[in-house]
């Protein structure tokens, strides 16, 4: 008899196929909903507390204190692998800043821990319980701790970051951080859309983790069951409809692959790996060994020719200035710290000007390795009266940093002393280094006064060959003594200047951008058409200074002294200039738009011409300031000072005719819809002038 054939009703499994397929796109929708519920409650509970205390850090009637440290090294621990730019040394914030910034960084981590423990325990965060949602281990129970830790830690962040990461550091979109994050966000939510071929729709970290997020309305079958069930079912279907027989007892055929039919693989491969690893391990040490003899042999080589070379330096009294000099020369040219040593302390001992002169070629052929020997012999002469032996040490030193320009990075020259004496004599010293790349020096407290750095780049890029990252080299002149130095045009971009004396110098053309000059004291210093755009200048000393067009935009000036400063049409757009003191200073033509003046000191100032659109100048003192065709348009003047402020130049004199002046109305201050109501001492002429020219105030009729 034939077997009859079974037809598969093509109609009624598409049919049966539907509501899995709309259920499978609804937990989909839901999924993704309570991830980006879990994402926003994470991030906004950093993001909230950080702009609280960029709010109160902006505020200047909050006590400044250092940054706290653990915020310092989390930065820096964020900064490196970014590429983005870090400025080392303390920073002063408000103080409520401090704890809202740190309760920015403890918050994510805690409420994400929270998150991690909840989905752990029971297999739902507080989000995925709003929506229905649950993710499970094969058993259909709670995947626990470990799991949760591979499925996030491992799945979700660590694999598709790192895809973006590589991408991003390794190809052309390096260092835009716009572009990483792109990157970022587009891998990890293709991941978590999962692969569209899989039955059950799984994301990369639920396969990872072994875990899978189901609909927690619905009961949950095991995966492995559920997959052998439904293989069996299609594999019936499949010999039916061929029209073979099936009796009740048959079986299906094994699909199992080739590991679990040849587990020795297994083992074939483990094998393999751990004799690589060996064999690896072998011959790294086998060429360390050998490194490490080869550079003992020439060491010994060299010592063996140091002492040669000493021994007939000092053995024959009667050898010729050449001889000895041809001696010193090969002494330079030893790879050798005794040689170093040796040639240092000859230096401050020999009296012989051909001697000495053949000396310094040494240690210049020696290079920066000799940096260390010269510093310590330069301090203990320092501390003694043989002026004469510091100076030729300082020349050493001179010739060194000139001939190996871009070649010193990180060199430390810590309370060096390469100031100048002033003697005018024979002796006298000056540091002169113009045009040189002293890019990662490091001249923390060193004595650098009247020294000549003309040109001279103080910050270079790093290894990655980009401006603004994180290895920038970049020089710390922190405390520095620059008294009188001339830094006409050099680039000290992001360079660390706090607390640096640099009064009475030059620094005309020069780049700050960025540079820290916390408290730094720049008294009568020339910094016209000077780059100090985003320089930090808190508490800084420019008494005196010229800083005539220099650009000041968005710098912050909170505290800085800056009495009988000349700053004519100097650039000071949105820059913080709160509590700061510009008694008898000269602002005619500053650009001073959207600029916090609040608690500054501006009287007796010339302001004449000055844009202070949207400026802030709450409880400012403006008495007896020249406000002259000033623009005060949008400005906040609450609380500010005027008394005796001039808004408006006297009228002439009419039987005055030998001086011409322009037309008056010409030089009325700027006052059309500012609001004068809350601002003080305004005398009646004043006020007419305010209610004239559209000003506002409760007494305008």
């Amino acid at each position: 008899m034939a077997t009859p054939i079974v037809k598969k009703n093509t109609n009624q499994s598409s049919r049966s196929k539907e509501p899995e397929t709309a259920n499978l796109r609804t937990l989909g929708t839901r999924r993704f909903a309570a991830w980006a519920v879990e994402i926003t409650l994470v991030v906004a509970s950093g993001l909230v507390p950080f702009g609280l205390g960029a709010y109160a850090n902006s505020r200047s009637d909050l006590n400044r204190v250092p940054l706290n440290p653990v915020l310092g090294v989390t930065e820096r621990a964020i900064a490196q692998p970014l590429a983005l730019p870090v400025s080392y040394g303390i920073r002063n914030v408000a103080s409520p800043t401090n704890f809202l910034w740190t309760v920015a960084l403890l918050a994510p981590l805690t409420l994400s821990c929270w998150q991690l423990y909840l989905l752990g325990k029971t297999g739902s965060t507080i989000p995925k319980r709003w929506f229905g949602v649950r993710v499970v281990n094969e058993q259909g129970t709670p995947p626990g701790l470990g799991t949760v830790l591979v499925r996030e830690g491992i799945g979700r962040w660590t694999l598709p970051v790192s895809v973006a990461y590589l991408l991003w550091r390794y190809t052309f979109a390096f260092p835009h951080l716009g572009l990483f994050t792109f990157l970022a966000v587009f891998m990890v939510l293709a991941e978590g859309m999962g692969w569209p071929s899989q039955r059950r729709r799984r994301a990369l970290h639920d396969l990872v983790a072994g875990t899978y997020t189901i609909d927690a309305t619905r009961p949950f079958t095991p995966a492995s069951l559920g997959n052998r069930r439904g293989n069996e079912n299609e594999q019936l279907q499949e010999v039916k409809q061929e029209g073979i027989p099936v009796s009740p007892g048959s079986k299906r055929p094994e699909q199992t692959g080739s590991v679990r039919r040849n587990p020795s693989l297994i083992l074939v491969a483990v094998a393999l790996v751990s004799m690589t690893a060996v064999l690896s391990a072998l011959i790294g040490t086998q060429v360390y060994v050998q490194t490490q003899q080869q550079a003992r042999k020439s060491q010994q080589i060299d010592s063996e020719k140091f002492l040669a070379l000493v021994k007939q330096f000092n053995s024959n009294p009667s050898a010729t200035n050449e001889e000895r000099q041809s001696v010193i020369l090969a002494l330079g040219g030893l790879n050798d710290p005794q040689s170093i040593q040796f040639l240092v302390d000859l230096l401050a001992k020999e009296t012989d000007p051909n001697l000495l002169d053949t000396i310094q070629q040494a240690l210049a052929k020696v290079g920066r390795q000799g940096i260390p020997e010269l510093k310590r012999m330069n301090q203990f002469l320092a501390n003694g009266n043989d002026q004469g032996r510091l100076i030729l040490n300082q020349r050493a030193i001179n010739k060194v940093l000139a001939v190996y320009s871009g070649k010193i990075s990180d060199v430390d020259l810590t309370d060096i002393q390469l100031g100048s004496n002033g003697s005018g004599d024979n002796y006298s010293f000056n540091l002169v280094l113009d045009s040189v790349d002293l890019s990662g020096v490091v001249f923390k407290s060193a004595n650098l006064n009247q020294a000549s750095f003309k040109g001279s780049r103080f910050r270079g890029v790093g290894a990655d060959g980009k401006w603004d990252t994180y290895d920038d080299a970049i020089a710390d002149l922190t405390q520095a003594q620059l008294k009188q130095a001339n830094l006409t045009d050099a680039n000290l971009s992001r360079v660390l200047l706090s607390r640096s004396d640099l009064s009475r110098a030059t620094l005309n053309g020069a780049n700050l951008s960025n540079a820290r000059l916390l408290a730094a004291n720049l008294s009568s210093t020339q910094l016209v058409g000077t780059d100090l755009r985003s320089a930090v200048l808190e508490n800084a000393s420019l008494t005196g200074a010229d800083i005539s067009t220099a650009k000041l935009n968005e710098a912050d000036l909170y505290g800085a002294r800056l009495g009988r400063v000349i700053a004519i049409a100097t650039q000071l757009s949105n820059a913080n200039l709160s509590n700061t003191d510009w008694q008898g200073a000269d602002l005619s033509a500053a650009y001073l738009d959207r600029a916090n003046l609040t608690n500054a000191n501006l009287s007796a100032t010339r302001l004449t011409d000055a844009v202070l659109q949207f400026a802030k100048l709450e409880n400012a003192n403006l008495r007896n300031a020249d406000l002259s065709n000033a623009d005060l348009q949008g400005a906040n003047v609450a609380g500010a000072d005027f008394q005796g402020a001039i808004l408006f130049p006297a009228k002439q004199d009419p039987t005055d005719q030998f001086v011409q002046t322009p037309d008056l109305k010409s030089q009325y201050a700027k006052v059309q819809g500012v609001d004068f109501t809350h601002a003080k001492n305004l005398d009646t002429k004043q006020l007419a002038f305010i209610c004239t020219q559209g000003g506002i105030h409760s007494r305008c009729p």
